[in-house]
């Protein structure tokens, strides 16, 4: 396919990359990594989630640096290298790319909208990710959930029971019975899943609302990116296996 006839493309360049060993990672927002320089820093981790799988000590991980005086922690967590990938673990990407890549048509689901929302409230103390508006003013909700966690190529999530998850699925299920389209998008922040199942064995209650919702006419989407220690761009869907 050549370049003027490829479909659009969605991209984040990272900041600066610093290298270093993951010594541990505790208290959920904290890392210790040791630099390649030989000097061992304090590092935020942008994610909530247990990371199973993707937070192992001596891995290669790769920070941020950001010198603003009224952050106490300058350095941020960004990627960590795994076997058969690097992985992203800010779960700030997610919304960012994906954003990114409606306003460019790169999902073709969405190319209808003339509108985007961010971090709308929905009722009962829930927001939803993204607000979408067609030409009509039909709604479209998205929530968008980060997936770092892969099992023999299989995307899985949540990586931990979240009583908050099942919550954005009650909600997403109560918007589609009220008439609007609705949308579960797992944004797969690795290269090395073949497909996506929710993680039953972690979290069952999850699953099987994930089931019952798509059942009800909740779409389920998700999608993979390319990530390098340039940036990160969405890649492409992968088939989800409920």
């Amino acid at each position: 396919m050549d370049a003027e006839n490829s479909p659009p493309k969605a991209h984040l360049k990272w900041p600066k990359l610093i290298p270093g060993t993951l010594i541990r990672r505790y208290n959920r927002f904290l890392a210790d990594v040791k630099l390649d320089n030989g000097r061992t820093v304090t590092a935020h981790c942008p994610n909530t989630g247990s990371m199973t799988g993707c937070s192992e000590p001596g891995r290669p991980v790769y920070l941020s640096f950001h010198d603003d005086p009224k952050r106490k922690l300058k350095y941020t967590w960004q990627l960590i290298r795994m076997p058969d990938s690097l992985v992203g673990v800010n779960t700030l990407v997610p919304n960012r790319l994906v954003e990114r890549a409606i306003r460019v048509g790169a999902i073709p689901e969405f190319r209808f909208n003339k509108e985007i929302r961010r971090e709308v409230a929905v009722g009962n103390g829930s927001r939803i990710d993204l607000l979408l508006s067609d030409a009509g003013g039909r709604a479209c909700y998205i929530e968008i959930k980060n997936c770092t966690l892969v099992e023999e190529g299989t995307a899985r999530f949540p990586d931990a029971v979240t009583a908050r998850g099942v919550k954005h699925l009650y909600e997403l299920e109560r918007l589609r019975a009220a008439g609007d389209r609705c949308f579960m998008f797992y944004f797969v922040q690795r290269m090395d899943a073949r497909n996506f199942q929710p993680a039953d064995h972690i979290d069952p209650e999850y699953g099987a609302t994930l089931r019952r919702v798509s059942g009800q006419g909740v779409e389920i989407l998700a999608y993979d990116v390319d990530v390098d220690l340039d940036g990160i761009r969405l890649r492409r869907p992968i088939p989800c296996k409920l």
